[in-house]
């Protein structure tokens, strides 16, 4: 009797643990499917998106794409109003986006994909690598310091003006001269959002993988997931012949009417290939990247993280270091932290925008990812409501 109560007692412990434990992440491949498949209300998104058809009719935007997944479906894509209003070009699901600072997550899995080869650490100080590091100001920036904007930086601009010279250098010139600026409070203390940081990291990824930044995304992030939209500048080879799927960005009005202020085959926002952004992709594109988080770290049979890598990359970093993201870009409030890469909330969503008007959040509990892409970024933007009501859609589907 004894032993079949405790034989009992450990089977409905066994249970209890297992629906306790969280799920085992899969490797999702992105398809197209209905939102009812999983367990989404049809009438809930299609509320979220007439958000955006209402915001491009009265102007506020130009145009938008929107994509929503769960469970690796894809069940919205869709495109609204002009990539390019002077050109007469409509938006479409394929429009090729400035990603600003939506770069920055790619950049972070650089660095988890040379930390998983034994090729830098987290906790290796920048001086290590670049000599200019090497000095009172700037000694004791580590590589998480950069990845989670507390390495004490307030480098206010994307690099340092004028130039190195007085000519245009690249990036590991001009990163060079952030040592010398170095820290203005105590690395690991504070937390502030810092391009020059990120930039930093670029360089790093540079010296320690022995190819140039581009082409280190390219051979171990976008080629293997399949990213075939995915550059690294807003010119480069005129992206294989696809410069006219760009989109014109936005960014104020003359006369209540929006004016381009960046339009496809215009220079580059910096003439050399950054890593605080500059990223150039699409929606389809990105969401491959997302699900590959989601998946922990693989997509496609493809592992480009190890598990642990991920898990690393999505947990509140700055909260470890006792520093809150009060008040900080991309805050969700005080309980917010940054990863590496992303803005995390204490619920466990991470997300990134960019200047330029992207946006795109993951919810793991929900196996769910959505994204607003636009080129309008100073238009009023109805991304909360958006989120609301993608949420919504879930609580409302699951009642079916």
């Amino acid at each position: 009797m004894m032993r079949n109560s405790l034989q009992r007692r450990a089977l409905l412990a066994a249970a209890l643990l297992a629906l306790a434990a969280p799920a085992v992440a899969q490797d999702r491949t992105l398809s197209t499917g209905k939102p009812e498949d999983v367990g989404m209300s049809p009438g809930v998104l299609d509320g979220a998106v007439a958000l955006y058809r209402e915001s491009v009719a009265r102007g506020d935007l130009v145009g938008a794409v929107i994509l929503i997944a769960r469970q690796g479906k894809v069940v919205i894509h869709e495109a609204i109003g002009s990539r390019n209003k002077e050109a007469n070009l409509p938006m479409e699901k394929s429009t090729l986006f400035k990603m600003a600072s939506n770069t920055k997550p790619v950049i972070a899995t650089g660095i988890g994909i040379l930390v998983d080869r034994n090729q830098i650490r987290y906790t290796d100080l920048a001086r290590q690598y670049i000599p200019s590091f090497d000095n009172y100001r700037s000694g004791f920036i580590q590589v998480r310091h950069l990845l989670t904007h507390t390495s004490g930086f307030r480098i206010p601009t994307l690099f340092l003006a004028p130039p190195a010279g007085g000519k245009v250098g690249n990036l590991q010139t001009e990163v060079a001269r952030f040592g010398e600026v170095g820290a203005v409070v105590a690395p690991g203390t504070s937390y502030a959002y810092n391009n020059p940081g990120y930039n930093t990291l670029g360089s790093l990824i540079e010296l320690r993988s022995g190819k140039p930044l581009e082409v280190f995304l390219r051979d171990e992030i976008y080629t293997p997931l399949g990213m075939v939209d995915s550059y690294h500048m807003e010119t480069a080879d005129k992206l294989d012949g696809k410069l006219s799927r760009m989109g014109a960005v936005y960014y104020q009005r003359k006369d209540g009417q929006w004016v381009p202020g960046w339009k496809p085959g215009d220079p580059p926002t910096v003439p050399f290939v950054r890593a605080s952004g500059g990223m150039i992709s699409t929606a389809w594109d990105y969401a491959i990247f997302l699900q590959m988080y989601l998946n922990g770290g693989v997509y496609n049979g493809k592992r480009i993280l190890k598990e642990e890598t991920v898990k690393a990359g999505i947990r509140r970093q700055t909260l470890d270091m006792g520093v809150s993201m009060a008040g900080g870009a991309g805050s969700d409030g005080d309980e917010s932290g940054y990863g590496y890469g992303w803005t995390v909330t204490p619920e466990g969503q991470y997300s990134h925008g960019g200047s330029d008007g992207t946006f795109a959040w993951v919810d793991p509990s929900r196996e769910l990812f959505a994204m607003v892409f636009t080129q309008t970024p100073a238009g009023p933007n109805p991304i909360g409501r958006f989120r609301q009501l993608v949420n919504l859609s879930i609580e409302t589907g699951s009642r079916r």
